[in-house]
């Protein structure tokens, strides 16, 4: 990077930033309180805020959201008249899966190759210190130029909305001017990018039953009917011929106008095994930006090991649906359930529960805060232009905010780049990227405050 006295400052930083993020990593702040202690959450937000106060934040609270969880509320006073910005994080993590599959701890940080390893590094404690770095640069430089709120959710991976509904019941508390989600990540190590659109997504839960208990296989198999084979075959019915969604009454024919999606990048970002085929129809920027897309999240059902001969009387699964922006998340939950209602075999009775929504986004890159994100991207990345992407993923946050804040800009940067694999085994961050992204906010703050 060149010489840059913000450069030079977060590069002093980077060891501190390592330590703190070790520190962060350790909780495991999953936000699913069945699965993992409350105290680890309650560890994560609590680090945060002392983390907030060290840098001189006024008003530091931990706020009870309404799902059960609470979200860390700081706010840093700048120059008189500055406008205010609003930063975003979460440091609630997704569950580490097979901890057998994890090269080294998935809660302990751990240097490897060249990047940070562990649960949460890139998504989105990560994030958590990219802002706290920029801070710091700036208040080594001449100061921070604008009011700051800074606010990190505790549920975000859950879909519970909890901060949602918060900031719906106390609309000023984070008002802003303009608003930077830590929460994206550039297309590829290296490349600038801001996210300028994001799939919407609902979560049910469905549930077949057929018999009053399970039956012998052998006495009863062939007639009687059986709830996880129905269950199958209504999960199928989400599926055409070439894996594309297919929810009765959802378009799915969308196209994607913006930077194009290499297909066999795309096939080595997934670490799609050979020989094995992409799904769905159109580009790969088609399919994972602009269009539906349903995953079966879970199964219940008896296992391998230990499974006897029976029938199954009852089974249910987890079911997620991305929605593109255009697309209503909660009519798009209607057509979900009468789908799965509709496609039930056999007469069985079937029960679909919302568990979580969250509408799809898309931002306004014409806005004075991208120019100033593009001037400041361009000196983090000497040579590099900053490019738009979509995600697939959704941060249910985005449309609340700009429903509240009509007149905000909204900008996604982050640090969730292909290889860091996310909600995958081995998540890991690149300290470079943080290293640069920090860098670019600092100076799109500054570019902003004397826009």
């Amino acid at each position: 990077m060149s010489s840059n006295p913000v450069a030079e400052t977060v590069s002093s930083l980077m060891p501190r930033a390592k330590e703190e993020l070790t520190a962060l990593v350790a909780f495991k702040s999953v936000a699913d309180f069945d699965q993992f202690p409350r105290s680890e959450s309650v560890g994560a937000a609590n680090w945060t805020a002392a983390a907030l106060r060290a840098e001189g934040f006024q008003d530091v609270e931990l706020l009870d959201t309404p799902d059960g969880t609470q979200s860390v509320y700081g706010y840093l006073p700048g120059p008189e008249g500055a406008k205010t910005v609003l930063l975003y994080a979460h440091y609630d993590v997704q569950p580490p899966l097979d901890e057998a599959g994890w090269v080294s701890p998935p809660f302990e940080l751990t240097e490897r190759d060249g990047r940070w390893y562990g649960r949460g590094a890139a998504d989105c404690k990560g994030g958590v210190l990219m802002h706290l770095l920029a801070l710091r640069a700036l208040k080594a430089n001449g100061g921070v130029p604008v009011h700051v709120k800074f606010i990190a959710e505790g549920s975000e991976e859950q879909g519970t909305g909890g901060l949602e509904r918060y900031a719906e019941q106390h609309p000023e508390l984070l008002a802003a001017d303009t608003v930077v989600i830590g929460d994206a990540g550039n297309f590829r190590v290296g490349l600038p990018t801001v996210t300028s659109t994001l799939r919407g997504m609902t979560l049910v839960r469905v549930k077949v039953d057929t018999l009053e208990g399970n039956l012998h296989s052998g006495q009863f198999g062939g007639a009687a009917p059986d709830a996880l084979a129905a269950l199958i075959r209504v999960l199928d019915s989400l599926r055409a011929e070439d894996g594309s969604t297919t929810v009765d009454g959802l378009a799915a024919d969308s196209g994607w106008e913006g930077l194009a999606y290499d297909e066999e990048q795309f096939r080595r970002d997934a670490r799609v095994l050979d020989g094995v085929q992409l799904i769905g129809s159109g580009s790969v920027a088609d399919r994972i930006w602009a269009r539906p897309a349903v995953t079966v999240l879970g199964i219940d059902c008896p296992p391998v090991v230990g499974a006897t001969p029976s029938v199954q009387a009852s089974a249910r699964a987890l079911v997620s649906l991305r929605v593109p922006p255009g697309v209503d998340a909660a009519e798009a939950t209607k057509l979900l359930q009468a789908h799965l209602e509709a496609r039930t075999p056999w007469g069985a009775r079937v029960a679909v529960e919302q568990i979580g929504q969250g509408q799809p986004f898309r931002a306004d890159t014409t806005s004075p805060a991208y120019q100033a994100m593009a001037d400041a991207m361009a000196v983090a990345y000497p040579g590099e232009e900053m490019q738009y992407a979509g995600q697939g993923g959704s941060i249910p946050l985005c449309n609340t905010l700009a429903a509240l804040y009509p007149r905000a800009e909204i900008l996604l940067i982050g640090l969730s780049e292909p290889e860091a694999q996310i909600h995958a085994v081995n998540e890991s961050v690149s300290p470079e990227e943080l290293e640069r992204l920090s860098v670019a906010e600092a100076l799109f703050l500054r570019n902003y405050a004397a826009g």
